[in-house]
């Protein structure tokens, strides 16, 4: 009997942290992709300006 309850601890804690794991990675993904928009866009209003320091 108690040997079931860990497997069922076990599976109930796989699937909480499971969707957890998946978000940081999707957030992470998305921060490098807003970082990578933002350098874009840093750059071409460079390239577009004619301010010489």
């Amino acid at each position: 009997m108690l040997t079931k309850a860990r497997i069922w601890f076990a599976l109930a804690l796989l699937a909480t942290t499971a969707p957890v794991l998946s978000a940081c990675y999707t957030a992470q993904g998305a921060g490098e992709d807003l970082s990578a928009a933002g350098k874009e866009i840093s750059g071409t209003s460079q390239k577009h300006t004619d301010y010489k320091p």
